[in-house]
């Protein structure tokens, strides 16, 4: 494998750029026309325009972007994820053009894409699974009779989803079918499958995953879990690596059932396995993602494994070169998504240019980004603007490195969410672990992140004001202090008036 085409863009294809230059590989990039001069773009040892800004008319043509490939000689085609990652007619595509897909067969793309196939596959292996429809709704009558056998509240979740959409929490048979009609008409809009089901809604679940790897061989381990609890809308906003609830006993028997979905679709490549896991750490399988996921750098800390790399490796043939017995888990890493949204409004998504953008450094803290200052974020993708990872030899250790990275990250032009990251950072409950995917509707809400902010530009005021007004205070003989005014003194000073605050 000489060069790889990656099919994606921002922090993503950058991240596979980086893993296939150390192991020798040339790189391809494809972009769109807001993208011309994104960092990917520079990065890659040959770029191709694709099209135009918006996805649809770019990142989503596969026809165009296997024409590319075939054009320069490419092997391999990476699909890093988002976009065609998860698509089984492109990764058909790819094949029958005689091009290498990094990433799982057609076929078990095609099984795990959909929920409900997904649950009929795995069921053999008496996986546990959230009660609930065996197969889409297609009768309201018989929906009700089901609510009502496995009791309210229920959950409506479109089959072919994903991010949130198409699902509807019902809490009486009285809403019932307005609420199945409208996730069927989300769901046809946003993944051209209408097809819904039920399940009984697990009030105040664990959102954690496993990440697995498989090769052509039959061979698949896990490399632990993720715990995404902390979500908005649905989507994950903080991971970490590994989870602070579960006892060594749940994390091999969940590991192990992970291991057991991938058996089901002999799965090759890197994968993960959502589960839901209950206040008494009961766990259900909730479906897998047949691709590398965004949180990936949390598990890559904390067992010193290069995921990209090895998803290539098993691409182009080769056998795993550890067993579960070799994998350990060192340390702990929690990942931030730095959005582009504004957490003061209901973390709608904000455009603007990246004025300043300086990213932080130090021991243990790791960004992957796709942007530099003076870009403009476009209003055509997903508006992360980047991953912030920290990683200590403890939790607390990573905590604290992951605040203090946030401290030193500087991006204005665009409302972004480092003060939300903050505030869930030093919030008592996820400090303690007690937390689940409830954690943002039930802790969070914008006048916290005003009275914090208000707080640091009062404390601003005050320094410039001491700095610049030239007024020494005076000591009890009358002289004026020495060094009250100067940089040691103001840092001081400063502490000492946020500690109030805090």
């Amino acid at each position: 494998m000489k060069k790889i085409l990656v099919a994606n863009r921002g922090e993503i294809a950058l991240r596979v750029m980086k893993s296939a230059r150390e192991m020798g590989i040339k790189t391809v990039a494809v972009f769109s026309d807001a993208d011309r001069n994104a960092p990917h773009v520079r990065y890659a040892d040959e770029a191709v325009n694709i099209g135009a800004s918006p996805s649809k008319e770019s990142y989503l043509r596969g026809d165009k972007i296997i024409e590319v490939a075939k054009r320069l000689g490419v092997d391999a085609i990476h699909p890093g994820y988002g976009f065609l990652s998860e698509n089984a007619a492109f990764a058909k595509l790819v094949e029958q053009n005689k091009i290498t897909f990094i990433g799982p067969t057609p076929e078990a793309i095609e099984i795990m894409g959909s929920k409900l196939a997904a649950k009929e596959t795995v069921k053999k292996f008496n996986i546990p699974m959230v009660p609930g429809s065996e197969g889409a709704i297609t009768d309201v009558k018989e929906a009700k009779k089901l609510a009502e056998k496995i009791g309210y509240p229920v959950l409506i979740k479109a089959s072919a989803g994903g991010g949130g959409k198409g699902m509807r929490v019902v809490n009486s048979a009285d809403e019932l079918e307005e609420q199945i009609q409208r996730a069927q008409s989300e769901a046809l809009s946003a993944f051209g499958d209408g097809s819904v089901f039920i399940e009984k809604y697990v009030a105040s679940p664990k959102h954690i995953e496993v990440q697995i790897l498989g090769d052509n061989y039959g061979n698949i381990v896990y490399l632990f879990e993720r715990e995404c609890s902390v979500q908005r809308r649905h989507q994950k906003v903080v991971e970490e690596a590994p989870s602070s609830c579960l006892t060594p006993e749940k994390r091999k028997a969940i590991g192990e059932a992970a291991v057991q979905v991938g058996q089901s679709c002999a799965y090759i490549g890197a994968g993960t396995v959502e589960f839901l896991v209950d206040e008494q750490l009961n766990f259900y399988f909730l479906e897998m993602n047949t691709r590398l996921q965004v949180e990936h750098p949390v598990t890559e800390m904390v067992t010193g494994i290069d995921l990209v790399k090895e998803q290539i490796k098993i691409a182009r043939g080769e056998k795993l070169s550890f067993t579960q017995r070799d994998l350990q888990l060192r340390g702990h890493a929690i990942e931030l998504r730095v959005y582009a949204e504004d957490p003061l409004n209901n973390f709608l998504p904000d455009i603007g240019k990246l004025i300043q953008y300086i990213k932080p450094e130090g021991p243990g803290v790791r960004v992957d980004d796709g942007y530099e200052e003076g870009m403009d974020i476009p209003i055509y993708y997903d508006p992360m603007l980047s991953k912030l990872v920290a990683y200590g030899k403890d939790r607390t250790e990573a905590i604290d490195r992951l605040i203090r990275a946030i401290d030193s990250y500087k991006i204005t032009g665009v409302k972004n969410t480092l003060g939300f990251g903050k505030f869930v950072l030093r919030h008592p409950d996820f400090v303690s672990g007690k937390f689940d995917t409830n954690f943002v509707g039930k802790n969070f809400k914008p006048e916290y992140l005003k009275s914090e902010n208000a707080d640091e530009m009062e404390i601003a005021a005050l320094v410039a004001e001491r700095i610049f007004s030239g007024k020494a205070s005076k000591n009890k003989n009358g002289t004026a202090s020495k060094h009250n005014n100067s940089k040691e003194g103001v840092s001081n000073w400063v502490k000492q008036r946020s500690s109030y605050r805090d």
